[in-house]
């Protein structure tokens, strides 16, 4: 198996590198930094899983998801990420991912998860597969935040966060007047006045910890 890890962090690439180049069915390990990276290397080359960290500077990792099923609707892709589950897994699953871990996860449970998808299969933790259970015991009707694009949705969730307009758009190298713009896109769709309803309203949707 030929796996590309996609991180902006060197430490904790080279700590997924070390676990999975220890298992005997993995053949190659390469990195990537960003998402636009991870685009150039999965054109230039074939790789049979990517393991994509949801939260990079520039295309964020559901962007770069998006783009990557687009071309190849068969690559499998581990989502890897530093936020609650409640916060984008069920968004990453719905778009093509095979799979959602928690970078605090155990080093088996990443093995496992490699494991798992790599047969063919997908890969969820209990708290993910009650809500999707959730999900279709309501009928397909969506939250108010299930509306916003990816792009409104990470937005909504960096200032529900407590980051400022300049601090979002430096992280995601957008101008201060294009993340003004979702902001007041995420503001019309939820029927919101304000940052602090966007606060109160992620909080109790469990968006974001408290």
């Amino acid at each position: 198996m030929k796996v590309l890890i996609a991180d902006d962090h060197t430490i904790v690439r080279e700590g997924l590198k070390k676990i999975l180049s220890s298992l005997p069915e993995i053949e190659s390990v390469e990195e990537a930094g960003n998402g636009q990276e991870v685009i150039n290397m999965v054109a230039e080359a074939k790789f049979d899983m990517i393991i994509l960290d949801i939260s990079m500077p520039g295309k964020s990792g559901l962007e770069v998801l998006k783009e990557l099923k687009q071309k190849n609707p068969n690559l499998a892709v581990l989502i890897l990420s530093v936020n609650p589950e409640e916060q984008y897994a069920i968004r990453a699953l719905k778009s093509g991912a095979s799979g959602y871990i928690s970078k605090s996860s155990a080093s088996d449970e990443l093995v496992n998860a490699v494991r798992i998808i790599h047969a063919g299969g997908k890969y969820i933790t209990q708290n993910i597969a009650e809500k999707l259970v959730n999900e279709i015991e309501e009928d397909n009707v969506k939250a108010p935040h299930e509306k916003l694009s990816n792009r409104e949705y990470q937005v909504m969730c960096m200032i529900a966060a407590g980051k400022s307009i300049r601090e979002i758009a430096d992280y995601l190298s957008l101008s201060v007047k294009t993340v003004s713009v979702y902001r007041v896109r995420v503001l019309e769709k939820l029927k919101m006045r304000n940052n602090s309803e966007l606060t109160y309203y992620a909080i109790k949707n469990k968006l974001i910890s408290s």
